[in-house]
């Protein structure tokens, strides 16, 4: 397994899932993959929270990973690719591991059990009963305003000494929280903010890159930004987020993914901002923001 395998590193998109009337849009979904394959992007995570994961059938994620692997194939691009995994439940959750252990994915982007908020050591149990049963890297996504739990850093520090538990996408929302881990963790263990309008911030102070939901727009800028941290021009990479900075607060200003899939279908890369109860599309008042702003972008 080669380095940005089992070390994820740089900016990884959570891609968009494409609906068009009710149903999978593979059409919009080929066009998507072969747009980012020309993008600088690091990794590819299918089926999670901008995703809409839980709103997709079993069988839908099995062709929403195959179209993307095969898409790739063609535009001769290798990228890893994700799989995004929730629930509150170890024993599904292990199941899911069984049914997906064949396919063409690289590892796994594993949320924090939801709603039933269980304790550090039942955290901490139920992380290590999914790496005992998988080969493929876990990234754990510690969120816990979606799921009402919060991964504490002991019991993060003692997974991450896991060698398939290979780093977090770190939604903690708590800066101290943040800035420990980034001191204390082991090596190979890997921080990605997951946060989108924390990205500069964290990668200045260590992070090793994000998984972030506005680089479907502005890709490059987010790439160059996080390259000029990791080489040393703070001024220029401040400059250019400077400049960047009001994409995420549009972005995210209603729930995700309306705000993104509508600006990704003004600009033509999906047929429709279709979304799958109940999530439902940006108000007009933010629509014509989006628009505004898509309209005087520079086209990637």
């Amino acid at each position: 397994m080669d380095d940005n395998l089992s070390t994820p590193q740089g900016l990884w998109l959570p891609l968009v899932t494409p609906f068009r009337d009710g149903t999978l849009d593979e059409a919009s979904l080929k066009r998507l993959v072969a747009h980012f394959s020309h993008e600088p992007i690091d990794g590819l995570i299918l089926a999670a929270t901008t995703g809409e994961g839980m709103c997709l059938d079993d069988d839908e994620v099995e062709r929403l990973v195959s179209i993307v692997g095969a898409t790739l194939d063609e535009a001769r691009k290798r990228l890893p690719l994700y799989l995004g995994l929730s629930g509150s439940d170890t024993r599904k959750v292990v199941k899911a591991l069984a049914q997906t252990a064949s396919w063409e994915i690289d590892g796994y982007l594993i949320a924090c059990p939801y709603y039933t908020r269980p304790p550090q050591q039942g955290l901490f149990q139920h992380f290590s009963r999914l790496a005992d049963s998988t080969q493929k890297p876990i990234i754990i996504y510690n969120i816990p305003h979606r799921t009402g739990v919060n991964l504490g850093n002991e019991a993060m520090l003692r997974l991450a000494e896991r060698p398939n538990i290979v780093g977090v996408k770190d939604c903690a929302a708590d800066a101290a929280q943040s800035f420990d881990l980034l001191r204390y963790r082991p090596k190979g263990f890997s921080i990605l903010v997951g946060e989108d309008p924390l990205f500069y911030t964290a990668i200045a102070h260590g992070a090793d890159g994000g998984i972030t939901a506005s680089a479907h727009v502005h890709t490059r800028a987010f790439a160059t930004i996080r390259n000029k941290l990791i080489t040393g021009d703070r001024v220029g990479a401040l400059s250019d987020w400077n400049g960047l900075a009001d994409v995420p607060r549009l972005l995210f200003a209603e729930p995700s993914p309306a705000p993104v899939k509508h600006w990704l279908w003004r600009i033509g890369l999906i047929d429709s901002p279709e979304l799958r109860l109940p999530m439902v599309p940006v108000t007009p008042e933010l629509a014509r923001r989006i628009d505004s702003a898509a309209a005087a972008a520079k086209p990637q």
